[in-house]
């Protein structure tokens, strides 16, 4: 039976110095799945997928990649994998369809430039050279270039900076359109929204450690438990409280509203979104 995970990392860990990036981490990506990495900025993301890409290597731990080594770099790893970097440097003075059509001539089996072309929403602009594109224009450059390889592993760090709200709705389709390839996706993003909209797990990163892993609609179970209740009294005021234990709140409140004869309208137990636990998770302590 072929190995079901497509990326294995145990206790990763890596130094500058005396400077400990990432401290051990655990994860596991299986075949086929979008898996996000959130964290603010130090917390070690880039450093971990930089490690995984095979960019940087690692201080200790097992890291494997479609079942290679990425530290090794060995090309069969390389022709089955796709990178969308922070930032990248492309020579200006080329189209955007000759720079398409120059990395797929780097895979052995690419998928059609025009149609990757399309998909990364650069047809009106294939003519252009990239000196002329504008940010987001070179993002979507940035995509294309991830694509047409045809990997089957693709490392999306921060994919959508600088792109319009239509640009990003567009990303989300065709990073939606890899998942139903059956394309294994690694992304980390700032924007929440898109985290939850795409993974199917994440996991949050801070100072080199993960905080908690899992789906994003079920990441609240275990790593928070503060819950949102909301309802509206008799004189149509909204209140809202933030508990640790819903089931003893709700049963004060209706007691309280049954004895002074009234309900408690709309009520509603929210909870934690994905929003609520990063923040949570990734606040930093306040001085006293």
């Amino acid at each position: 039976m072929s190995n079901p995970f497509a990326i294995e990392v145990t206790g990763l860990v890596k130094r500058y110095g005396a400077v400990e990036a990432v401290r051990g981490i655990d994860f596991a990506v299986a075949r086929g799945e979008v898996f996000g990495l959130l964290g603010p900025n130090g917390a070690g993301k880039t450093t971990t997928v930089e490690i995984l890409e095979g960019y940087r290597h690692r201080t200790a731990g097992d890291v494997r990649v479609l079942g290679f080594d990425p530290a090794q770099r060995p090309r069969a790893l390389r022709e089955r994998m796709g990178i969308v970097l922070q930032s990248t440097g492309l020579y200006r003075h080329i189209s955007v369809r000759e720079a398409v059509v120059h990395w797929a001539g780097f895979y052995p089996r690419p998928r059609d430039p025009d149609e990757v072309i399309a998909l990364a929403g650069l047809t009106a602009a294939q003519s252009m050279r990239v000196r002329a594109l504008s940010g987001g224009q070179l993002r979507r450059l940035d995509f294309a270039l991830a694509l047409v390889g045809d990997p089957e592993l693709v490392f999306l760090d921060e994919p959508t900076t600088g792109f319009d709200p239509a640009a990003r709705r567009n990303a989300w389709e065709v990073i939606r359109s890899l998942r139903a390839l059956g394309k294994t996706v690694l992304l980390t993003t700032h924007y929440l929204d898109e985290a939850a909209a795409l993974a199917d797990r994440v996991a949050i990163i801070k100072d080199g450690r993960i905080l908690a892993e899992g789906p994003p609609g079920e990441l609240g179970v275990g790593a928070t438990s503060r819950y949102r209740v909301a309802w509206r009294d008799a004189a149509g005021e909204v209140h809202e409280r933030v508990t640790d234990d819903p089931t003893a709140l709700l049963a004060t409140l209706t007691t309280q509203a049954l004895a002074r004869g009234e309900r408690l309208e709309e009520l509603s137990v929210m909870r934690p979104s994905l929003e609520d636990v990063y923040l949570e998770l990734t606040a930093e302590e306040v001085a006293t």
